[in-house]
Parts: structure tokens; C-alpha cells; sequence
């Protein structure tokens, strides 16, 4: 894939990643258990062979899965999301809880596992742990250039 955005931004960035159609949708198939390449496709209606291909072997090379071979003949892998893949759960939640609120159409809700009530999306600070009402967005220095 290439990159469509040359922004300096940790938006942008993200979506050189994650951004393609699909994308997304493969890393939660994955995040649901459902490892297989067929199994995979079989969740994603419409999605061909070959860009399925294609979408796990660039998530793989970004490192958002592994891929471990079960089947050498013929060559068969399973797929597991990385830390980093694992971390984009929170941006699953997020869309859940957006989607539940504004889409005329609710597929899915988040909610707590013990009380079934639905729940929102708090913010607590690293150092502290303490729970954070007044966000801001910051730009960095680029330590990278």
C-alpha cells in the first residue's frame, strides 16, 4: 500500500495504515477470534481472495498481525493480532458507541459484561490514573527528522 497522506499528523499517519477499505474490517474479524483465512473471508462478504491476501500480508508487514503456518501442504497460516493490533480495540469501542448513538440502524452496543448497561468512553492520565474531563489535543516536535 502506499502512503496517501504526508501530514504530520498521528491521524493521517494511522490511516497510511489502517485507512484502506477492508482494513479495518480484517483486524476485528481477527480480534473476534476468527483466525483463519477462510474463516476471515467467510465473515467479510464481498471481499475477494486476493485483496484479502494482500491486506493481511501489508498488516503483517506494518505489524499488526503475525502470521504462523499450520498447513504446508497446502500452505495454510493462521493470523493473530500484535500488541499494536490488539490496541486498536479501543478504536473498535469507540466506532461501537459512535454508531450506536447517530446510525439510524444499531448493529452492535457496548456494554458492561456484568450489568448490561451501556457504557461511554472515559480518559485517565498515565502518570496518576486519575480521571481527566478537560482533553486537549497537542502537537509534538518531530523527534524522528
Amino acid at each position: 500500500m502506499k502512503s496517501r497522506y504526508d501530514i504530520p499528523c498521528n491521524i493521517a499517519q494511522s490511516l497510511n495504515i489502517i485507512g484502506d477499505r477492508w482494513t479495518l474490517l480484517i483486524v476485528h474479524e481477527i480480534l473476534t477470534g476468527k483466525t483463519l483465512f477462510n474463516e476471515i473471508k467467510k465473515s467479510l462478504n464481498g471481499i475477494s481472495s486476493n485483496l484479502l491476501s494482500d491486506r493481511l500480508k501489508y498488516l503483517e508487514e506494518e505489524g499488526l498481525i503475525k502470521s504462523e503456518l499450520y498447513s504446508e501442504h497446502p500452505p495454510r497460516y493462521s493470523y493473530r493480532l500484535t500488541k499494536s493490533g490488539e490496541e486498536l480495540e479501543h478504536v473498535f469501542n469507540a466506532l461501537i458507541i459512535w454508531g450506536s448513538n447517530y446510525l439510524q440502524k444499531c448493529y452492535k452496543k457496548l456494554i458492561d459484561a456484568d450489568s448490561g448497561e451501556e457504557v461511554v468512553i472515559a480518559y485517565y492520565t498515565k502518570k496518576t490514573g486519575e480521571l481527566v474531563e478537560n482533553l486537549k489535543v497537542i502537537a509534538v516536535e518531530n523527534q524522528h527528522q
